[in-house]
């Protein structure tokens, strides 16, 4: 892995500290008003020091390296305009620039469902508008060739969620079971609580099983050679570059997803091409990856995977619909909430938590044999996949408290607004599984869709 992916530039650090006190696992260190440093060790990449930091580089201080020299040095295009900021990622727009002009690679891309409620705020539109039809516009005008989505995905992974959670609870298996999509999280547990890891599902997160599908499925479906694709996610998420460079992900026989790039790495992409975004007509994505249900779009919210899981899971055990589709009881802000649902003749305890230092006292409970849920949702953005630390910044608190609650509505509305809302309805899905799966957890699946985590606690 590389170090590096989240940084703070000592020449603009002023030693405010906030981003100490937003890092959720203590890892930036410094006395204040000094340049504070990250202990990549224990970093788990969430970027959410990126989206608070509001030290930058004036033009006016002529001591610092060169603002052509940083841009560079940070991997952003030399177009962009914003200012530089302290803290900051690593990006990944130029490569991916300069792969869209390579006419002999066939270029994919998948967005995650938190992008489509956040990424029109870069170029003027209110806070939270949802623009998905917008943003599969830009995105086939900066010449991608497919142009699928992570929402496809996330169907996908309540069907094999789903179906594990479903297995370990009727026969036995390791309990409670966590979610596995946030890779922070993944990666706080890997660094912190190795040996728990066993009750991690081991499905891949959303954007990894889009990858593995886009070389493999996908691939015979457009008759391409697999070794010419380039895939890349967009993603409301820094940690989502970390978990695309895991060496294990590389199930299709090349690298699953090439590239990612955040939201804010897609808008300075857009605004680089002189893209006129607001003014896009909408367009649909591309099928079959591209369709998905409400249950999808809802994974960009905290307590979305728990509700999109019940919906299904409901379903898939009793046999009947669930009486009502909209799970308000899992919806809410940063902090640990919980519920008992009654499943039939099951009664399955869940759990939601938003905000990894929310998560250590669950996590001591479950060492210590005394937590007794079944199944526990754990983001670590503080509203979900919405607030992550690749969305657009937000340098006003005010800002920040309506953006995250508008982003949330969007984000529900959408997913009301859409006839299929749950995500073993998806025909697509379906398809796949007929035409290429079998079966949720079958051989194929497991093969490409399920992965295993390994202890960093050595490496630290």
């Amino acid at each position: 892995m590389s170090i590096s992916i989240v940084n703070i530039d000592k020449e603009l650090c002023t030693g405010c500290r906030r981003c100490s006190e937003v890092c959720p696992v203590d890892a930036i260190t410094g006395e204040e008003g000094k340049p504070q440093s990250i202990d990549a060790s224990r970093c788990v990449v969430c970027g959410q020091c990126v989206q608070i930091c509001s030290a930058y580089a004036s033009s006016f201080d002529e001591e610092i390296t060169s603002r052509d020299i940083k841009i560079e040095e940070r991997g952003m295009l030399s177009s962009v305009k914003e200012p530089l900021f302290a803290a900051y990622n690593i990006g990944h727009a130029e490569v991916v620039k300069e792969a869209l002009n390579n006419s002999n690679l066939y270029k994919l891309v998948q967005c995650a469902p938190a992008v489509r409620v956040a990424i029109a705020e870069e170029f003027g539109l209110p806070l939270g508008s949802l623009t998905p039809g917008k943003m599969a516009a830009a995105l086939r005008r900066l010449n991608f060739d497919r142009v699928y989505d992570t929402n496809f995905a996330a169907d996908l992974t309540i069907m094999e969620e789903g179906s594990e959670l479903i297995k370990r609870v009727t026969e036995g298996g390791t309990l409670p079971m966590f979610t596995s999509c946030c890779p922070a999280w993944v990666k706080f547990a890997e660094q912190e609580y190795p040996e728990l890891l066993d009750h991690l599902s081991s499905c891949k997160s959303p954007q990894q099983m889009g990858g593995v599908l886009f070389k493999t499925y996908g691939a015979k479906i457009d008759n391409i050679d697999p070794a010419k694709i380039f895939s890349v996610s967009i993603m409301p998420c820094t940690c989502k570059k970390f978990e695309c460079d895991r060496p294990e992900m590389t199930d299709s026989g090349y690298k699953d997803v090439d590239v990612v790039l955040t939201t804010r790495e897609l808008a300075q992409l857009i605004k680089d091409q002189g893209i006129d975004f607001k003014n896009l007509p909408d367009e649909e994505f591309d099928s079959a990856l591209g369709n998905y249900t409400g249950a999808g779009t809802i994974f960009g919210v905290t307590g979305g995977v728990m509700e999109a899981a019940l919906r299904t899971g409901y379903e898939l055990i009793t046999k009947e619909p669930i009486p009502n589709v909209d799970l308000n009881f899992v919806r809410g802000d940063q902090g640990v909430r919980t519920a008992n649902v009654q499943v039939g003749s099951l009664e399955l305890k869940v759990a939601v938590v938003s905000g990894l230092k929310n998560v250590v006292p669950v996590l001591e409970k479950v060492k210590n044999g005394k937590c007794d849920f079944h199944f526990i949702e754990v983001m670590t953005c503080p509203e979900g996949c919405v607030s992550g630390g690749g969305q657009p910044k937000l340098l006003l608190e005010e800002n920040r408290e309506i953006a995250y609650k508008n982003r949330k509505a969007s984000t529900y509305e959408h997913d009301s607004k859409l006839n299929l809302r749950k995500s073993h309805e998806n025909p697509d899905i379906v398809k796949l599984y007929d035409e290429f799966l079998g079966e949720p957890l079958g051989h194929q699946s497991h093969n490409l869709l399920h992965t295993e985590y390994i202890s960093r606690k050595e490496l630290k």
